[in-house]
């Protein structure tokens, strides 16, 4: 009944005029990005950081949410109408989707995915609303020690999930780790890597960090792919947008099964949005009556994994908003978003941000409800943008992150900065390194370091007090799990 409450408290906050109008951006932009091919929710919320210094939290959470969301619904255009998957997640959906259009049902197969994103969405923020404050109340009985290893869950589940490889993400983490230990020491007052340089005392700005790791060094990296030579064919919006009868009965269970599959996944550490794709698809496959379409256009798989892919979205914000943990790279934006505002994330989030943490929670099922009204009529508009020439899109993210940096903080420094975290962040593209893992060290280091010490300075200097103590112990146990089962289940697969 007090989540009841909350969220109509949070109602009353999210649809007020403004509170709205940054929602309905949100949801346009997102939809925009997911439209656009090699452009994700990722880069553009860490394209937007610098607006943290200038618009009030509530509103820019509310218009991040949209973004997350609205990429989410956006991806399933270029999915069915180019076949090019704007994010991984995207992938199953083009399998169908694609086919789909080319038989001259792309108005059916946008029908589909834009009512069972909507449809799951809002089971998915359901399930977040009434099960996120069970989260809080079980992990308000941290103390020290156990917030320590929550970090340590936190930077090694990022490191497991992100990438195509947990040593090149624990490579990322150690050097996200090394640049948060820049800045002066809390507990001695003495500077630490700062090499002389008065801009550094005060630490490395995550905001400059991620603007550089995700747009500037994503553009290059783009740039680098010329993207501009590797276009498709983009199929003409054929067939009706109302779906038949035939259509909607094949495909409202395969709606709620996917968004059962979603948020669960979606809300572990080691989930994210393709696992619960895929597992629908298979799903879908084996129960439906009309197994011989699958490979020439079955609704149903277009239906059931866009589903679990809107309510894996909803998934991944659970673990960020009741413990600090980012289960996707646009959860790790969001976590340095939460940084610049200066306020941490995890179980006491809802008690000292209650207000912001349910409006956020509101203004998703509104935008669900915008984003639906957004996609269908407005397809033909999303078909255009896809003609928008690549280059100017990579020159494009460079001018606004780097006015942006500049205009934040007036620094030149910080400008360069900015270009020196761009080409790092080019590296770690061309050769496979996700950045997720460095943004998450680099905010989680100063704040695992100051658990650490206050542990161990209640225990008396024994280590053995993160393990001894249940809690403690048990996410200890997880992050090591984490470490060594991913690593055998790929041996085990490779010999099977």
């Amino acid at each position: 009944m007090e989540a009841f409450d909350a969220l109509m408290g949070g109602f009353a906050i999210a649809l007020q005029p403004t509170t709205l109008m940054w929602g309905f951006v949100g949801c346009f932009v997102g939809t925009l990005v997911g439209v656009l091919p090699g452009i994700g929710p990722a880069l553009t919320i860490a394209l937007l950081l610098p607006l943290t210094y200038h618009v009030p939290a509530t509103s820019m959470f509310v218009m991040f949410a949209g973004i997350y969301y609205g990429a989410a619904y956006g991806g399933s255009t270029t999915s069915i109408l180019l076949n090019t998957p704007g994010e991984s997640a995207a992938v199953v959906t083009a399998l169908e989707g694609n086919k789909m259009a080319r038989r001259g049902r792309a108005g059916q197969a946008l029908a589909t995915a834009a009512i069972g994103s909507f449809v799951a969405g809002t089971i998915g923020t359901l399930a977040l609303t009434f099960v996120a404050p069970w989260v809080v109340e079980a992990a308000l009985a941290f103390g020290p020690a156990e917030y320590f290893s929550l970090m340590v869950l936190s930077v090694v589940a990022v490191s497991a999930v992100l990438g195509n490889s947990m040593l090149r993400g624990l490579v990322a983490l150690g050097l996200g780790l090394l640049l948060g230990m820049v800045g002066i020491d809390l507990q001695t007052g003495q500077p630490r890597f700062t090499f002389g340089r008065p801009e550094l005392l005060d630490g490395i700005e995550v905001t400059v960090a991620a603007v550089g790791l995700f747009a500037v060094g994503e553009a290059l990296y783009l740039a680098w792919q010329g993207r501009e030579s590797k276009g498709g064919e983009v199929m003409k919006m054929s067939g009706s947008l109302w779906m038949s009868k035939s259509d909607w009965a094949r495909s409202w269970k395969a709606w709620f099964r996917g968004a059962l599959f979603g948020f669960p996944i979606g809300a572990m550490p080691a989930g994210g949005a393709e696992l619960p794709t895929l597992l629908s698809y298979y799903t879908e496959k084996k129960l439906s009556k009309h197994p011989e379409e699958f490979g020439h256009g079955a609704i149903e798989g277009v239906a059931g994994p866009e589903a679990a892919n809107n309510a894996a979205a909803a998934g991944v914000l659970m673990p960020l908003l009741t413990l600090g943990i980012p289960t996707s790279a646009t959860a790790a934006i969001m976590l340095s978003a939460f940084e610049g505002y200066g306020i941490q994330t995890g179980p006491q989030l809802f008690s000292q941000q209650g207000s912001l943490v349910w409006t956020l929670i509101a203004s998703l099922y509104i935008g669900n409800v915008i984003l639906l009204v957004l996609n269908l009529p407005l397809v033909s508009l999303w078909v255009k943008l896809l003609k928008i020439p690549p280059p100017w899109l990579y020159a494009g993210i460079i001018v606004i992150s780097t006015a942006g940096v500049y205009g934040a903080g007036n620094s030149v420094f910080n400008v360069g900065l900015l270009f020196a975290f761009g080409l790092l962040g080019y590296i770690m593209r061309r050769f496979d390194f996700p950045a997720a893992p460095l943004i998450v060290g680099l905010i989680l280091a100063p704040l695992g370091e100051q658990s650490m010490r206050q542990a161990l300075t209640i225990s008396q200097g024994d280590w053995s007090t993160f393990f001894t103590r249940p809690l403690s112990g048990s996410l200890m146990a997880v992050a090591a799990l984490l470490l060594i089962v991913p690593p055998l289940w790929k041996s085990f697969r490779a010999r099977g």
